[in-house]
């Protein structure tokens, strides 16, 4: 029996809530195996973060190479960069690469700490260009151009809601040329407990793309992980605090259209 082998490119949190720590759960979870290669340190908690360290360039390719030239992948999944050089040096290694690559162009924590700077920011489009999905909030992707700038690079975007107003949420993923594949709506969940939503809902998304699943169903079950989710948040933390991963073993499967939920 194959298991799907997801790379996860990506910011260590040292409260566990987001970045690699939440990534690690979210693909042992939807039955993938997960590697990692760690561009970045953080020290932080529910409350904000303190401190970042960037991981050389050389040892964030060493860890690449080592899991692709051995264990094999499946599907990428990339996070926090880090910085500028690490964005570049990643494009190029991730260039040889034959498999889904989903691109979560993170900016801005949860509790509002920036966690990449403007020649970062402006190193996303090699990114943009080799991924098949592009999974920005709303605020990073009014800052990366909006809809139509991010889709030019011939990926598929999710546009998801959660910072939307409102008590329902909808979630909508986009072809290339601007072409709404699907949409996906439920009821808003009032919480504060949302910390990690953006990172396990792209790696929920790249498991399911790594395990075979097409684009519209990767994208529905990836939506549903993320609701359940924050249901099952284990509350800790004075401030903005983890969603909760531990929900049992989600099947890769389609959603039925009344279980459709929220990212």
């Amino acid at each position: 029996m194959s298991i799907p082998r997801i790379l996860i490119i990506a910011g260590s949190d040292s409260g566990g809530g987001a970045g690699i720590q939440a990534d690690i759960r979210t693909v042992t979870m939807l039955g993938g195996h997960a590697m990692t290669a760690i561009t970045a340190i953080t020290a932080q908690n529910t409350l904000g973060v303190t401190a970042i360290h960037p991981v050389p360039v050389e040892t964030v390719l060493a860890q690449i190479d080592a899991v692709t030239s051995d264990i094999g992948v499946d599907a990428v999944k990339i996070g926090m960069i880090g910085s500028a050089r690490i964005a570049d040096a990643v494009a190029e290694r991730l260039e040889a690469l034959d498999c889904p690559i989903v691109f979560d162009p993170v900016m801005i924590a949860t509790s509002g700490a920036p966690l990449a700077d403007d020649a970062t920011v402006a190193a996303f489009e090699r990114l943009m260009a080799l991924a098949s999905v592009v999974t920005p909030n709303r605020p990073e992707l009014q800052a990366l151009g909006g809809r139509a700038a991010v889709l030019r690079f011939g990926c598929h975007l999710a546009d998801k809601g959660g910072h939307g107003e409102g008590d329902e949420i909808v979630d909508r993923l986009y072809a290339p040329k601007d072409r709404l594949v699907m949409e996906v709506s439920a009821e808003r969940i009032h919480t504060t407990d949302t910390h990690g939503t953006g990172c396990t809902f792209a790696t929920a998304l790249a498991t399911g793309l790594g395990a075979g699943l097409g684009i519209g169903d990767a994208f529905v079950q990836a939506v549903r992980f993320v609701r359940l989710a924050i249901v099952n948040a284990p509350g800790l933390g004075e401030g903005h605090g983890p969603i909760g991963h531990a929900l049992g073993m989600v099947p890769f499967d389609v959603i039925d259209d009344e279980d459709d939920d929220d990212a």
